[in-house]
């Protein structure tokens, strides 16, 4: 049962959940009035049935008064005929009396209308006994008045006392029908009041349906169409088969939905094209590209701050970007970013060393994205530049300033010694003495010459400056090499071989780079080889094709006996001022040979080795193209980066 009841509650709860604001406060509104209306009219037809009341009881009384009267001398004289007889004259002439009862000083019933007195003796063996009221005064000389329910309405009972001569002789009880036009007329109006408010609540409850149906029910559709519509779902229908305005509403509604979807269509298709160029054009840039949000969330990011960021694995679209930051980047921009965010700057700019995934240095640009009115901040952009190579040529460009000031500055600080001693105290010096000084003078200029010369051809080789290449034939500029060094390699006691194969193809290259590659290698070799040792130089092809429409490279090997290089020193060897005398403490040099040996065989498109064993010796070895005789002339780009070098 209680479940039962449970059903039906949240069925009606469900039910008047669905009515609008205005139904509810309409329906409550037409309760109110119903009751107060159906209130007041039971208000008046219980005043009238209470007037009614009253009007029979005062007719009962009075009559009562009266008929008591005519019949209390009767009964005095024991004259029971008579009084039967005037009774039932007086039953038979109204309508109005229900029943008539005489009854002695003890109660006992003698005569009864509509009961004979033959009837009462004859049926009855029990005397029957009137049963008057608690509160009856008895011998009063007042009628008693009551009223009770029956069947048939309510009947006025009166009980008069029959005195006479101030002697009690018994009561006579009347009872009265109640007044059947107040009757009718009551439960007339009673009628009416219930069918008026039945009529209303069936009238409003189909007006309820009605509106549901016809009304309600289209503006609900309607409604949620129009939300469907302002959440981006275009698709969205109203299938309703109404006439009238609401038809032409639903017909208007899905038009301007099918236009809607249409016009959406269009645009993603516009959007999808101009998303795609986007992303194309940020993903193809060199920089780092992060766009975010107000709340830090971010909305693109390209591939190259994937890979600065080492975002490769993860995806960071849609998450806060502080909590994918490196910490040194995180500590640095936050508090700039939640500035920007609430207008408080345009732009910001930093540049932080950071050491995860890899160690590097990045420039980071911060810029607030504006709306078409420039009036609010859409997002920021953040541009993230990968300056490692940059600091690291800055740096060697300080280097290499700073180590050509340091060897400019000994040879002319000896040179400006000897002279300043030569100009002071020459007469005062010995013929000898001042030879030596003029030999130590010549012997500082030629360094500074060599180093001047060393580093403009360096300078030249990485300033951007185009070589003319073509075939080249070895076997000459090797012996225009040794030509040059035979008498160095005779003075120091050291033997000086050539071993070139014969038949070698000419080599793609430029004539005067190689034989300054010959001879920065083998000047070298002779300086760290000491007597009785040996360098020499060969130059053969390989058997191996780097494919079906290329010759056989050639290769090009300068080897010595010398003291060796240390294998911590190897790496480093190429470097500008690198010099291994600083470690042996045995010849001088300017520390930029190899530096420009690097870069001209860089510009060959090949790489210098190297293979050395202290004690033992070294040997260099590099590759040349061969020259292919139907291939025209080319012109090599300069390399402005060296490339790393490679120990066999």
């Amino acid at each position: 049962m209680l479940s039962l009841l449970k059903t039906i509650r949240d069925a009606i709860a469900s039910w008047w959940s669905e009515f609008t604001l205005q139904t509810k406060l309409l329906a409550v509104a037409t309760l109110v009035v119903s009751l107060v209306m159906s209130g007041l009219t039971f208000w008046a037809v219980n005043t009238i049935q209470q007037d009614a009341r009253m009007n029979d009881t005062r007719f009962g009384r009075d009559l009562g008064l009266l008929l008591a009267a005519n019949v209390a001398p009767l009964v005095a004289d024991n004259n029971l005929s008579e009084v039967a007889q005037f009774s039932q004259r007086f039953y038979s002439s109204t309508s109005s009396v229900r029943y008539m009862l005489y009854a002695d000083e003890n109660g006992e019933i003698f005569f009864g209308i509509p009961f004979w007195e033959a009837e009462v003796k004859n049926s009855l063996t029990i005397k029957r006994r009137i049963q008057l009221p608690e509160d009856y005064p008895g011998d009063g000389e007042k009628p008693m008045v009551r009223q009770h329910m029956t069947p048939d309405g309510v009947v006025t009972d009166v009980f008069i006392p029959l005195i006479v001569n101030q002697k009690y002789l018994g009561v006579l009880a009347i009872g009265f029908n109640p007044n059947q036009t107040a009757i009718i007329s009551t439960n007339f109006t009673r009628d009416v009041t219930i069918a008026v408010f039945i009529t209303i609540w069936v009238m409003v409850i189909l007006a309820g349906v009605i509106n549901a149906l016809t009304i309600t029910k289209p503006i609900k559709e309607l409604l949620v169409g129009v939300k469907q519509i302002t959440t981006g779902n275009f698709k969205q229908r109203i299938n309703l088969p109404l006439g009238g305005e609401l038809g032409e509403l639903i017909l208007s509604f899905n038009e301007m939905a099918e236009r809607l979807q249409r016009y959406e269509e269009q645009n993603i298709e516009e959007l999808t094209a101009e998303k795609a160029k986007l992303e194309t054009l940020v993903s193809t840039i060199a920089d780092g590209a992060v766009l975010i949000d107000n709340n830090m969330q971010v909305i693109l990011v390209n591939p190259t701050a994937r890979r600065i960021f080492g975002w490769e694995t993860t995806d960071v679209v849609g998450c806060n970007l502080l909590h994918h930051l490196p910490t040194d980047v995180q500590m640095e921009i936050t508090g700039p970013l939640y500035e920007m965010a609430a207008g408080e700057c345009e732009s910001a700019e930093f540049r932080i060393f950071i050491n995860q995934p890899t160690p590097r240095t990045i420039r980071i640009l911060l810029t607030t994205v504006l709306n078409v009115q420039r009036e609010s901040i859409k997002g920021i952009a953040i541009t993230v530049q990968d300056i490692t190579r940059e600091v690291e040529l800055n740096d060697a460009k300080s280097q290499f300033i700073s180590n050509v000031s340091h060897e400019l500055r000994t040879p002319l600080f000896n040179i400006k010694t000897y002279i300043e001693t030569l100009h002071d105290y020459g007469e005062d010096l010995a013929l000898q003495e001042r030879q030596e000084f003029l030999q130590t003078v010549n012997n500082e200029t030629d360094r500074l010459t060599r180093l001047v010369n060393d580093v403009l051809d360096l300078s030249k080789l990485e300033s951007g400056r185009q070589y003319n290449f073509d075939g080249i034939d070895l076997a000459q500029a090797i012996e225009q090499t040794l030509r040059t060094y035979q008498l160095n390699a005779k003075d120091k006691g050291v033997e000086l071989l050539q071993e070139v194969a014969p038949n070698l193809p000419l080599v793609m290259g430029n004539y005067d780079l190689l034989v300054q590659v010959f001879g920065n290698l083998i000047g070298n070799a002779l300086k760290f080889t000491k007597a009785d040792g040996k360098v020499a130089i060969r130059a053969y092809q390989l058997d191996f094709k780097p494919n079906h429409t290329q010759s056989s490279p050639v290769r090009i090997e300068i080897s010595d006996t010398g003291i060796g290089i240390a294998t911590e020193d190897q790496h480093s060897i190429f470097e500008r001022f690198f010099r291994v005398e600083n470690r042996v403490h045995t010849l001088e040099g300017t520390g930029l040979g190899l530096s420009i040996v690097r870069n001209i065989i860089d510009r060959h498109r090949s790489k210098v080795h190297l293979v050395s064993e202290v004690g033992i010796g070294t040997t260099f070895w590099f590759d040349l193209t061969a020259f292919e005789e139907k291939a025209p002339l080319i012109q090599v780009e300069p390399i402005t980066e060296a490339s790393k070098i490679t120990t066999a």
